[in-house]
């Protein structure tokens, strides 16, 4: 995903450093902190160099606190000339001239000042970032809670399989400006959302993803995105982006319940191929639907009776729990343009995003 436009910031410091606000002037970002450090969350487009790894690092600290300082400091240098000189012997070898990177640490110590001081000795351009992570990340979260404010959004509402995040991609497709949650939280927002095989991302990594998708969106243009509630699987929802989606206009996608159960059986076929792993989750609702209910639904799952359990889930799970949060949550679900769905196929939603722009467009065009 490519770095959040910033407006232009001073120039860079004597010392090479640079604010924060820069940072989308630098195509190559080094991030030198340790592997752990950079899977929780980094800058994007950020390749990560270590200049001391996971376990290095403990090495060093725990000299730190149980023997002293200056002995630390030593092996921690010598550990650091070395990864720095293998970073330059391979990473950085084929770099040119005019090559300036932006290298960032946790908050702009000595990690990034050592791989950059070596940078510049050789003739790069290298900055470290002044704050290092730690102020890219207070910079996110203020963000988070003023940009979302800055858009106009159409929220796409509709009952458990009715399509939202297909007609969402349809309508990505075809040139509409998207905000895709589910897609960066990397779950569909259910029970059942999980994707086998792709976790979700740290809470810190989600943010920033969802801080270069809005700031990658143009304020003059409608951003349509998937009605969510507070929570997508594990990941918080940032307050202020739920409440100005709350407040916009609505969309409601209406699918047959035949057609939603296609639709969920295609979506959610890993569990068709273990029923014993849908079971298990099905547990999670025993307090809700009671055990006598769970043991039907389980038992459905057994014998492979999935058409006759998805329906009997969206009647009496989905479809009463849906209904509730988004009476609550959405004020204006009742003035909503209805998108009707007939056609599942990808052709079948790509006519309705076309429809449903061409419609916005003959609104905005009809005089007042």
């Amino acid at each position: 995903m490519t770095a959040p436009p910033l407006p232009p910031g001073p120039p860079p410091r004597p010392d090479g450093r640079v604010g924060v606000e820069r940072i989308a002037e630098f195509a190559s970002r080094i991030d030198v902190r340790s592997p752990s450090e950079f899977a929780e969350d980094h800058l994007p487009g950020a390749v990560n160099l270590p200049v001391l790894d996971d376990e290095e690092r403990a090495r060093v600290g725990t000299l730190y606190v149980q023997g002293s300082a200056f002995d630390a400091r030593k092996v921690g240098a010598a550990i650091v000339a070395r990864n720095v000189a293998r970073i330059v012997e391979t990473y950085a070898q084929d770099k040119p001239r005019d090559w300036e990177p932006l290298v960032y640490c946790w908050r702009g110590g000595q990690r990034s000042r050592s791989l950059a001081h070596v940078l510049a000795e050789i003739g790069w351009r290298a900055h470290p970032l002044d704050g290092g992570y730690r102020a890219y990340r207070r910079h996110v979260v203020a963000s988070l809670g003023t940009l979302p404010q800055t858009f106009d959004y159409r929220v796409i509402c509709g009952l458990t399989g009715s399509g939202k995040s297909r007609l969402l991609a349809a309508l990505a497709a075809q040139g509409a400006q998207t905000l895709d949650l589910e897609g960066l939280a990397r779950h569909r927002g259910s029970l059942l959302g999980d994707l086998p095989g792709d976790p979700q991302p740290t809470q810190k990594r989600f943010e920033s993803e969802l801080f270069a998708a809005l700031a990658s969106l143009d304020r003059a243009r409608p951003v349509y995105v998937e009605s969510e509630s507070r929570k997508v699987g594990d990941l918080q929802v940032p307050e202020t982006l739920l409440a100005t989606m709350r407040a916009a206009p609505c969309v409601r996608v209406e699918t047959p319940q035949p057609l939603r159960v296609e639709l969920l059986m295609a979506e959610y076929a890993h569990f068709l191929a273990a029923p014993d792993l849908l079971a298990s989750r099905l547990d999670r609702l025993v307090e809700l639907h009671g055990t006598k209910t769970i043991e039907q639904w389980r038992d459905a799952a057994q014998r492979g009776a999935f058409d006759a359990l998805t329906a009997d889930l969206l009647e009496r799970h989905y479809d009463p729990v849906y209904a509730r949060s988004i009476e609550r949550n959405f004020p204006r679900y009742d003035a909503a343009t209805v998108v009707r769905i007939d056609d599942v196929s990808a052709e079948g939603f790509a006519a309705a995003a076309r429809a449903l722009l061409a419609a916005a467009t003959d609104r905005v065009a009809a005089p007042a």
